[in-house]
């Protein structure tokens, strides 16, 4: 995370499924928790990259377009039935302090 300026909710938690058949949530082997996953922008400089993180616990107060901290985000390569790609996963996924929700209406703002 080092070299990113900045993170931000791109698409708001939702809990992971373990079966979409059924609709079974997939729950933390530690915790008990249910998963989430959270859409996060990471920025740096002039270039952005939305990487899909998963997370023990609801998020309370991550909603669309608000500045976020993520804790401990680890990246682990998986590889099944031919098809690969890179799991993200953190301890936590938190509004930043003191940061203020995107605004709901269109209005205000420069005339």
């Amino acid at each position: 995370m080092s070299k990113f300026t900045g993170a931000l909710c791109a698409v708001a938690p939702a809990p992971r499924l373990a079966n979409r058949e059924t609709g079974q949530v997939r729950v933390d082997r530690d915790s008990g928790l249910t998963m989430y996953q959270v859409g996060v922008c990471l920025l740096a400089g002039t270039q952005a990259e939305v990487i899909n993180v998963s997370v023990p616990g609801e998020p309370k107060g991550v909603t669309l377009g608000v500045p976020l901290e993520v804790r401990e985000l680890r990246a682990t390569p998986w590889e099944n039935d031919g098809r690969h790609g890179i799991a993200f996963r953190a301890t936590e996924v938190k509004p930043l302090s003191g940061s203020a929700p995107a605004p709901a209406s269109g209005k205000g703002g420069a005339q």
